[in-house]
C-alpha cells in the first residue's frame, strides 16, 4: 500500500473508534477529569501505545497521558526532545454522546445530507466543503458533533508513531506526546505537571484547515458575575424587594452587543455571556472575555465592573460583584522569544507540499496554556471543520497530510538538532 494510502486508511480508522467514545467535557463538574468517558479514552491509548511498543507511559490523574519515546539510536541521543499534544474531550455545546460518523468517498460537490436530521452540509454555506471534491470526507449524522475537535488531532498523532516506530530507516529523537482531558472547560492543563516533561519545544494538533500554523491566540479571562437583591412576598414587595434576575438582566443588556462573538471578527476582541442561573435573592451569570491585546482585555474586566456599579445604581439595596480569573494568555508572546518550531514546522510542511498558512487562533489552546509554563507550542491543522456544531466535517486527505507532517517535523527536528 501506497504510504498516502496507508496513512488515510489508518487514521480514518483511528479517528471513527475515536469518534463513537462519549468524552463530552463538563464546565458543571468539579471531577478531574470531569467525565468519565474521558478517561475511557485515555485508557484506550494508553492501550494502543502499549501495542506500538511504547513502554514509558504515565497515566496522571486520570487527566494526563504522557508517553515517552527515546531516540532510535544511541548516537541521537543529544537530540532535544519534541512534543506533540491533542485533547480527548469534545465541547458541550451540541451533544456528543452517540456520533454516528458518515464516511463519504470521492465526494461530488453536492449537497450532504446529515442522516435522517434534516439538516444539509452545502459548499454554498461551507466553503472549504467546495475544495475537497474527489477527496474522502467525514460528516455528522447531524444529530450530534462530530468530534474532529480534537480527535482528529489524537488520530493523527497515533497515525504518525505507528508508521514512524514500525517504518525502516526512521531516525529520530526522543519524543513526547501528550494527551489531555477538558480543554474545552478551559480548565484542562489548571493541574498538569509540565515538570514532567522533557520537551523543549511541542505542536498541538488542534487547528482546522489544510496547511494552517498558528502562533497566536485571545487573551482569555472569565468574569463571574454575582448579583444580589433582597426577597420579599410578592404581595408586600413595593418598595422593598430587589429583583437578582432583573439586575442580571439589566446587566446583560449592557454589555455591547457589537463586541460579541456573533458581531465580530478577525483580531477583535468580545464578551461573551455564557451561562445565566439564579432566583430573585441571588443571580449569576459566567462571561468570557477575548482579545489579542493584553491591555485591552484588562479594560474589558474594567467595563464590566462600571456596568455592576450602573446596575447597583439603578437597584438601590441590591450589589453586584464580578470577579475575573485569566484562562489562558496570548501564546505569541512566548513563542516569539525563539521561533525554532515554527521555521521546522514550515520546512516540514514544505517537504509534503502543503502550503503554510500564518493564521491567528480566534480562541486558544492546551498549547497556549503550555507556552505560558516555558514551553513554546504552536497549533496545526486537522482537517476539521465546523467545530462544536452538527455541521462539522474532516477530510480524510487532510488529516492523512496532518499525520505525515508530524512525522516530518520529527524527522526534520532531528537532522536539525545533530
Amino acid at each position: 500500500m501506497a504510504a498516502d494510502s496507508w496513512f488515510s486508511s489508518a487514521v480514518t480508522e483511528r479517528f471513527l473508534g475515536y469518534a463513537r467514545v462519549d468524552t463530552q467535557s463538563d464546565r458543571s463538574s468539579d471531577a478531574v477529569p470531569s467525565t468519565p468517558g474521558q478517561q475511557d479514552l485515555l485508557d484506550m491509548l494508553h492501550r494502543e501505545l502499549k501495542e506500538l511498543g511504547v513502554e514509558d507511559i504515565e497515566l496522571i490523574e486520570g487527566a494526563y497521558l504522557i508517553a515517552r519515546i527515546s531516540e532510535s539510536d544511541p548516537s541521537l541521543a543529544d537530540v532535544r526532545t519534541i512534543g506533540f499534544m491533542a485533547h480527548v474531550d469534545t465541547a458541550s455545546d451540541v451533544s456528543g454522546r452517540g456520533v454516528n460518523p458518515q464516511v463519504i468517498r470521492n465526494y461530488d460537490g453536492s449537497d450532504v445530507s446529515l442522516g435522517k436530521s434534516g439538516l444539509t452540509l452545502s459548499p454554498r454555506d461551507h466553503k472549504p466543503l467546495a475544495g475537497c471534491i474527489g477527496k474522502d470526507i467525514i460528516t455528522t449524522d447531524g444529530t450530534t458533533l462530530l468530534g474532529a475537535d480534537d480527535k482528529a488531532g489524537v488520530a493523527e498523532i497515533m497515525t504518525a508513531l505507528e508508521h514512524l516506530l514500525h517504518t525502516p530507516g526512521m531516525e529520530h529523537g526522543p519524543i513526547e506526546v501528550v494527551f489531555t482531558t477538558d480543554e474545552e472547560t478551559g480548565r484542562g492543563m489548571d493541574r498538569f505537571p509540565a515538570d514532567r516533561l522533557n520537551s523543549v519545544f511541542c505542536c498541538t494538533l488542534d487547528g482546522s484547515g489544510r496547511g494552517s500554523v498558528e502562533a497566536e491566540c485571545f487573551h482569555a479571562l472569565k468574569a463571574d458575575v454575582t448579583c444580589r437583591g433582597i426577597s420579599y412576598h410578592l404581595g408586600d414587595a413595593r418598595g422593598r424587594m430587589v429583583n437578582a434576575l432583573a439586575m442580571a438582566g439589566a446587566f446583560l443588556t449592557m454589555i455591547p452587543r457589537t463586541e460579541s462573538p456573533e458581531a465580530t471578527d478577525g483580531r477583535y476582541g468580545y464578551y461573551c455571556p455564557l451561562h445565566m442561573d439564579g432566583d430573585v435573592e441571588t443571580a449569576s451569570i459566567e462571561v468570557f472575555i477575548r482579545d489579542f491585546d493584553r491591555e485591552e482585555a484588562l479594560r474589558r474586566v474594567q467595563v464590566l465592573e462600571q456596568i455592576g456599579q450602573a446596575v447597583e445604581a439603578a437597584f438601590p439595596g441590591g450589589s453586584v460583584k464580578v470577579d475575573s480569573q485569566w484562562q489562558y494568555e496570548n501564546m505569541l508572546e512566548g513563542i516569539s522569544r525563539d521561533e525554532r518550531i515554527l521555521e521546522v514546522i514550515q520546512d516540514a510542511l514544505s517537504r509534503i507540499n502543503i502550503p503554510v498558512k500564518r493564521t491567528i487562533i480566534r480562541g486558544g489552546t492546551d498549547g497556549a496554556r503550555l507556552t505560558a509554563l516555558g514551553i513554546p507550542t504552536p497549533n496545526i491543522f486537522t482537517g476539521g471543520y465546523n467545530f462544536h456544531s452538527r455541521y462539522e466535517w474532516a477530510c480524510i486527505d487532510y488529516m492523512a497530510e496532518a499525520s505525515q507532517a508530524v512525522e516530518q517535523i520529527i524527522l526534520l527536528w532531528r537532522e536539525r538538532s545533530t
